[in-house]
């Protein structure tokens, strides 16, 4: 063999055997400091994935706490809701409840005082039908009179019949006297009038009195307004002379107190078939009670009434107004409970126009006379009303709970900013010894008192007049002792 092919051969071989050992032994290529083969997450890169984890477990943790404390604070609040609940009917039944008894108490007060004045009454008929039989038979026989009678057409003896007047007069005066029983609390010693009359009762009214009287008139309810014109009209007696009698004075504030109150009065006005009154006031003011007590009258002067239950909103005023129904005879119409009282309404004008009857009475939800949604509900049922009958509601009276003093004036005064009110109904007039109340709210808002309540039986709803309620409460007070 040539050696040079040798040669080349074996150089040939050398380089294989390199390349080969070469290729068997080289090492994996290093990667830079701090990474990883691709396809394997790092270390670093798991553990930088961990505040994430946290973070977002720390906010599912705060979400979960946020959620429970929201239903524990809805458990908390329909709890409270729930108390809150059952203690205003638990006040509101303490209430009725505490009214029943008074009511009974009252009732229970009027029957024995009516008891005894029937029981003084019948001694006083038998004690005289007594004296007379005795005066009878203690005179001599007369035996010439009998002949003596006169014909038949001069028998009756005109001179001494009553004259037309007297009936009335005596009726008037049954009245007063009624009306001053139950004043008894305004006309007693320590009552308006009574303080009143103590005042002017002294055998000299010198101008300093001026200031006790003021009081007097202040703390009775009777208002700034009222007050300052009455010491106005005394003051200027006083000066001119005219009023240096205490008897002066007191006929003075009588005449004063009359012109206050005779800007009307007298029971409901029939203006129209149906005549359609609508009752609005405060709670407990006595709304659902003198409506029955208005029929009761009503009905007695054979007037077909037909009673409204528009008081949706407290299922009791419904049920007391059904009872009174069917105690006087007379038709309720209701509606569900909640129904729409403008709904209850127009249905019962509807009802009286088909049946022909003289009054409508309605009724209507108490509501604070400063809440102006439900004094916007009282505007829609007067629209409703109206839409049933022309005109409609002719008559809208206010019922007032005189014992409530200066509130009473606020009451009239946003009620009447809210309705036109026709007249007012003082109830409750024989439980409060201030009474003053009545000249202030005429005095001021030029509102008639068309009822006075002075207990609680039918025939103690008296319908106002200015001369009764005057000679009431000043026609015996005020004289010298």
């Amino acid at each position: 063999m040539d050696p040079t092919i040798l040669a080349v051969l074996v150089v040939a071989g050398i380089v294989i055997a390199v390349i080969y050992f070469t290729v068997i032994n080289k090492k994996p290529a290093e990667l830079p400091r701090g990474e990883e083969p691709q396809g394997k997450p790092s270390r670093e890169l798991l553990e930088g994935d961990q505040p994430k984890k946290n973070e977002l477990k720390e906010k599912l943790d705060k979400k979960r706490e946020e959620q429970q404390k929201t239903n524990e604070d809805r458990e908390k609040e329909a709890e409270a809701e729930k108390q809150a609940k059952e203690k205003a009917a638990k006040e509101q039944a303490e209430a009725e409840e505490k009214e029943r008894q008074t009511q009974e108490a009252r009732r229970a007060e009027d029957e024995a005082r009516k008891r005894a004045e029937d029981e003084a009454r019948k001694k006083a008929t038998e004690e005289a039908a007594r004296k007379k039989a005795e005066e009878a038979a203690s005179r001599p026989a007369e035996p010439p009179k009998p002949a003596e009678v006169a014909p038949p057409p001069e028998s009756v003896a005109l001179p001494r019949r009553a004259p037309p007047t007297a009936t009335p007069k005596a009726a008037s005066e049954r009245d007063v006297a009624k009306v001053r029983r139950g004043l008894a609390r305004s006309t007693g010693d320590e009552g308006f009038f009574g303080r009143l009359s103590a005042l002017v009762r002294r055998k000299e009214f010198p101008p300093e009195l001026l200031d006790e009287l003021q009081e007097v008139l202040l703390t009775s309810d009777v208002g700034v307004k009222t007050t300052d014109k009455l010491l106005e009209r005394i003051r200027t007696g006083l000066e001119r002379k005219e009023l240096t009698d205490p008897a002066r004075v007191w006929d003075a504030l009588r005449q004063e107190a009359k012109q206050i109150l005779s800007i009307g009065g007298g029971g409901i006005t029939l203006v129209s078939r149906p005549t359609v009154v609508m009752m609005v006031g405060v709670n407990g003011a006595g709304k659902t009670t003198t409506i029955a007590k208005i029929a009761t009258q009503l009905t007695q002067k054979k007037k077909s009434v037909i009673m409204a239950a528009g008081d949706t909103f407290r299922a009791a005023a419904v049920q007391q107004l059904e009872a009174w129904g069917n105690r006087v005879g007379c038709p309720v119409i209701k509606g569900k409970d909640g129904a729409d009282p403008a709904g209850v309404v127009f249905d019962a004008i509807s009802k009286g126009k088909q049946e022909g009857a003289d009054v409508i009475l309605c009724d209507t939800a108490g509501r604070l006379q400063t809440k102006t949604p439900l004094m916007d509900e009282l505007k829609k049922i007067a629209r409703s009303a109206a839409k049933a009958l022309d005109g409609a509601p002719h008559e809208t009276l206010l019922v007032i709970d005189a014992t409530n003093g200066q509130n009473a004036l606020t009451q009239a005064k946003l009620f009447n900013e809210a309705l036109p009110l026709t007249g007012l109904v003082l109830t409750k007039l024989d439980g409060t010894a201030k009474g003053g109340v009545i000249l202030q709210i005429c005095d001021e808002l030029k509102i008639p008192v068309r009822y006075i309540g002075l207990g609680e039986r039918s025939e103690d709803l008296h319908e106002f007049d200015a001369d009764e309620y005057v000679e009431a409460v000043f026609g015996d007070h005020g004289k010298d002792t």
